[in-house]
C-alpha cells in the first residue's frame, strides 16, 4: 500500500529529522550517493521515516533521493521518505540592493523545475514539496521574499497536480518561522499570507527558544534551587514551553482563516557546541546534555499535539559557520560529522542498534567515550 504525506504526518510510527549531509567546510564538497547511503541506513536505524532536506540545484538531494532508492531496491521493507525543499529567494540575495517584493525568477524557476522532476522521479519516497525554507521571515533579509512569491510557486505546483503532471496525492507547503505563518507581529498579517494558508496542503513551522534563549531570553531562567539538575530542568521545561507557545501562536492565526489546516514543526532544534552567544560566556545553552533534554520533550510535543517534528539536525555540518569550526549553527547534529552519537543517543549505542554500521571510516560510537562525567564538565546554566 502506498504511503501518503496525510498517512505519514502526524503518524508516530514516522519520526521525522532534518538533513543535511555536508561532511566538510564547504559544499563545494557535495555528499556522494554512498555517502548518502551510509546517512540512510543509520537515520533508519535510529528510528527516522522521513527527512527533509532542500536545494535542489545542489547534488545532495539528489543524491540522497537516489541513495533511498538503491536501499528499497537492495531490501523492499526499508521505509524512508522526504520533505523536498525549493529554495526561493529575492532579487539580487546577498547584495546591498536585495529587492523583496521581486524574486530570483531563473534561480527560482530552477529551484522548482528540478524539484518537480525529482518528485516525479522518485513518487514513491517524495512525499512533500516545501516552497522555500524561511524564505519569508524578515530577519532573513538577504534574501527574504513577500507571500505573494511563495504563493505563486504553491498555485503553480497544485496546478501541476491537477493536471496530472505531479502525484495527485503529494502534499505542498512552505517551511517557514512560526512569525512568517502569523503567529508574530501583525506586519505578517496579510491577505497575501491568508491566501497562502488557504493554498498549501499544511503548515511547516519553525520553532527555535535555543536562538531565544539570547534574543528573547525572557523564559531563559530557574527557582531559587542550587541544584544545577534541576536548575537544567527547569531551563528546558520553559524551553518547551516556549516552543509550544509559538505552535498555539500559529494555530490561534491559522485558524482564523481555515480551522481545517494541519500544523507540523518543520524544523527546531538546539546546538551542543558554541563559542559566543550560547556558550560560556553567553546564555549557556549549548551542551549535550540540554540537546538530549529538548529533543526528548520535542518527542513528547509531538505526541501530545499529534503532530511531527522534523528535528534539526541529522548530522553536524561543518559548512554552515566555516570561519568558526566551534560556531554553534555547525553543531545541531544528533550525530558528530565523525558520526559519534551525542548524548540524547547513547542509549541506543548501548543497544547495539548502530552495530556493523559506519559513517566514512568511522564505526558509531558514543561522543566524548561515552563518558558522562566529562560531557558534564561543560555543562553549565546561566548567572541569574
Amino acid at each position: 500500500m502506498e504511503k501518503t504525506a496525510s498517512m505519514i504526518l502526524g503518524n508516530p510510527n514516522y519520526p521525522a529529522i532534518s538533513y543535511g549531509g555536508y561532511r566538510e567546510r564547504t559544499r563545494d564538497v557535495q555528499p556522494s550517493v554512498d555517502d548518502a547511503k551510509e546517512d540512510m541506513r543509520i537515520l533508519h536505524a535510529a528510528g527516522f521515516r522521513i527527512l527533509r532536506t532542500y536545494d535542489t540545484h545542489l547534488d545532495l538531494a539528489k543524491n540522497t533521493l537516489e541513495a533511498i532508492k538503491q536501499i528499497k531496491t537492495e531490501d523492499p521493507s526499508f521505509e524512508m521518505y522526504v520533505m523536498l525543499g525549493a529554495w526561493i529567494t529575492a532579487a539580487n540575495p546577498n547584495t546591498d540592493n536585495v529587492i523583496h517584493n521581486q524574486e530570483d525568477y531563473d534561480f527560482n524557476k530552477y529551484e522548482i523545475d528540478e524539484t518537480v522532476r525529482l518528485a516525479n522521479l522518485y513518487p514513491d519516497i517524495v512525499k512533500v514539496i516545501a516552497v522555500g525554507n524561511e524564505a519569508m521571515v524578515h530577519w532573513a533579509t538577504s534574501y527574504f521574499v513577500t507571500p505573494d512569491i511563495i504563493l505563486k510557486w504553491v498555485n503553480y505546483l497544485q496546478g501541476l497536480k491537477k493536471t496530472n503532471q505531479l502525484p495527485e496525492n503529494l502534499w505542498i507547503t512552505s517551511s517557514d518561522d512560526f512569525s512568517s505563518w502569523g503567529g508574530g507581529g501583525a506586519e505578517y498579517h496579510t491577505n497575501e499570507l491568508n491566501e497562502l494558508i488557504q493554498a498549501v496542503d499544511f503548515i511547516s513551522m519553525h520553532t527555535y527558544p535555543f536562538h531565544n534563549t539570547h534574543y528573547n531570553p525572557y523564559f531563559w531562567q530557574y527557582s531559587d534551587t542550587t541544584d544545577q539538575e534541576k536548575q537544567i530542568n527547569e531551563l528546558m521545561q520553559n524551553a518547551k514551553n516556549f516552543a509550544k507557545d509559538q505552535f498555539l501562536a500559529v494555530r490561534k492565526y491559522i485558524d482564523s482563516i481555515d480551522k481545517t489546516k494541519s500544523i507540523h514543526i518543520g524544523e527546531t532544534g538546539w546546538a551542543t557546541v558554541d563559542t559566543y552567544l550560547y556558550g560560556a560566556t553567553g546564555s549557556r545553552a549549548a551542551d549535550e546534555y540540554k540537546q538530549a533534554i529538548y529533543f526528548k520533550h520535542m518527542q513528547d510535543l509531538c505526541n501530545e499535539l499529534s503532530i511531527s517534528c522534523f528535528y534539526f539536525s541529522a548530522f553536524d555540518e561543518p559548512w554552515k559557520d566555516y570561519a568558526n569550526i566551534d560556531g554553534s549553527e555547525n553543531h545541531f547534529g544528533l550525530f558528530t560529522v565523525d558520526g559519534r552519537a551525542k548524548y540524547a543517543l547513547w542509549e541506543m549505542v548501548d543497544n547495539e542498534i548502530f552495530k556493523d554500521l559506519n559513517r566514512g571510516k568511522n564505526s558509531i560510537l558514543k561522543s566524548f567515550d561515552g563518558d558522562k562525567d566529562l560531557m558534564m564538565g561543560g555543562v553549565d546554566v546561566p548567572e541569574k
